[in-house]
């Protein structure tokens, strides 16, 4: 939710909508499979309580965990089924001897970030080291 003030957010939820769900008043910025692991962990004993039935104290909380939440992913497939992406930054808007932001001085621009594809078989990894490298020299 970035930008958000999720506390302020559901405070006001829960004064101008108090009889919703708070399943339902994150499930409009949020995906809703998401929402349900997020209950899970989150507030699962009031589920199915409107969001008027949370102290001000409990949607404190829960919007610092909302907006403290990491993920840490368990593991890996290792190099052998990496994959790249495609789209990010035009290469036109860095500078190819820093890559700096053209746009917002003091942005380094790294790796799947900006705009660069090679063929499977290690070209993107090189891309990114090489990259890096490059933007640390100067950053």
């Amino acid at each position: 939710l970035p930008g958000d003030d999720v506390r302020e957010w559901l405070g006001a939820s829960k004064r101008n909508r108090p009889k919703t769900l708070l399943r339902s008043v994150l499930g409009e910025k949020l995906p809703k499979r998401l929402v349900l692991l997020l209950e899970q962990s989150f507030w699962a004993r009031n589920r199915d309580l409107p969001i008027a039935s949370f102290s001000d104290s409990e949607l404190e909380t829960i919007a610092g965990n909302l907006t403290r939440w990491s993920l840490t992913p368990s593991a890996t497939q290792g190099y052998a089924t990496a994959e790249v992406t495609l789209g990010g930054v035009d290469t036109d808007e860095i500078s190819s001897k820093t890559m700096e932001s053209k746009r917002i001085p003091g942005l380094y621009l790294v790796g799947e970030v900006v705009d660069v594809t090679g063929h499977l078989g290690g070209y993107n990894f090189q891309w990114a080291w090489a990259s890096g490298f490059v933007a640390g020299s100067y950053a």
